[in-house]
């Protein structure tokens, strides 16, 4: 009874932890659309138009003219209201620039995004730490020379940019590879090796937009921990490297990873939607792109409610995550 007292004492920070965040993510969607209606009745941005579609150029002025003074007659709280009144009842509206229901296109295209964001990020977080691991572990070689220098330069280039130059050299140049999209135009069935070829460059080219952050600070965090202490003098006492590596450098080096996974979740979406966009991935993350070019309002809506769940998600695991690699984070917060 003591153990389980204990343990239920030991794990009750990481459950207020959760609890509160799940509690305040409806809060957090409420704000952010709410602010969202608001921006949106404040510019050029014409609901009618967006709501119409193509059915606009076919009807006459003083129809359209009717129709935006219903709708200027409502004001962005009500709006606010009314939209999120039919998302409760899981009616999202209809995507005017897809041409379908919001909830069949998220539905859609859902998996394709997550699935992406998925391999890229457990490639970076690997490279991250292999790359890391191996100039830190060797400070001043010319492996940490070199991993160095390939990181930052890595790190400022843009993803788009990278996209397209990875689509120059090994889809036009070489051929070796696709230019876009998930699956061949010339079939309409879902082969998982065509969609795997399809896919190495979007996922490489996101992994490797986000590998140097994880890189670098896998480095910096494995340099401070074997200049360290305990380090020098388990050296001293002739305790072996690996084993000193395992027990004083990984746990310091997964600390600050934890952290910069979780802080690496918003630009890891933003990455996406410029990598989908340059390879035409069938994600939400280029839909979004396409519901803000046609003021396809219904269709954004719905995808700000999805990427603000996702990023609050990210963060609760990451730090989660940092609690599960320190339990001593939990107690000092309880």
């Amino acid at each position: 009874m003591r153990l389980l007292d204990r343990s239920a004492r030991a794990g009750s920070p990481l459950t207020r932890l959760v609890l509160g965040r799940l509690l305040l993510l409806p809060v957090l969607l409420a704000v952010v659309t709410l602010v969202m209606f608001v921006l949106a009745q404040q510019t050029p941005f014409d609901p009618v138009l967006a709501a119409l579609g193509e059915r606009a150029l076919t009807m006459d002025g003083p129809t359209l003219e009717a129709m935006r003074d219903r709708a200027g007659d409502t004001g962005a709280v009500q709006q606010w209201a009314a939209w999120w009144g039919n998302a409760l009842q899981g009616d999202l509206g209809v995507s005017s620039s897809q041409r379908a229901p919001v909830a069949t296109v998220i539905a859609q295209r859902l998996p394709w995004t997550l699935g992406l964001m998925a391999v890229s990020l457990v490639l970076a977080v690997a490279g991250g730490v292999l790359v890391g691991g191996l100039a830190g572990t060797r400070p001043g070689s010319w492996a940490d020379r070199v991993a160095g220098g390939g990181l930052l330069s890595v790190q400022a280039a843009p993803p788009f940019w990278t996209g397209l130059v990875a689509v120059w050299v090994f889809a036009v140049w070489l051929g070796w590879l696709p230019t876009g999209g998930a699956t061949s135009p010339d079939t309409d069935a879902v082969e998982p090796f065509d969609v795997l070829r399809h896919a190495v460059l979007p996922v490489l080219v996101l992994a490797l937009s986000q590998l140097p952050w994880f890189g670098l600070v896998v480095r910096d965090a494995t340099r401070d921990a074997l200049a360290g202490l305990p380090v020098r003098a388990g050296w001293a006492r002739g305790i072996p490297t690996s084993r000193l590596l395992r027990q004083h450098a990984v746990r310091p080096a997964l600390l600050p990873l934890v952290t910069v996974v979780g802080v690496r979740v918003p630009e890891l979406i933003t990455g996406a939607v410029l990598v989908e966009t340059v390879f035409s991935w069938p994600g939400v993350a280029s839909a979004t792109v396409d519901s803000a070019l046609r003021l396809d309002f219904s269709l954004l809506a719905a995808l700000t409610v999805l990427t603000t769940v996702i990023v609050v998600l990210g963060n609760l695991a990451a730090d989660v995550a940092y609690r599960v690699v320190d339990p001593r984070v939990g107690q000092r917060d309880g």
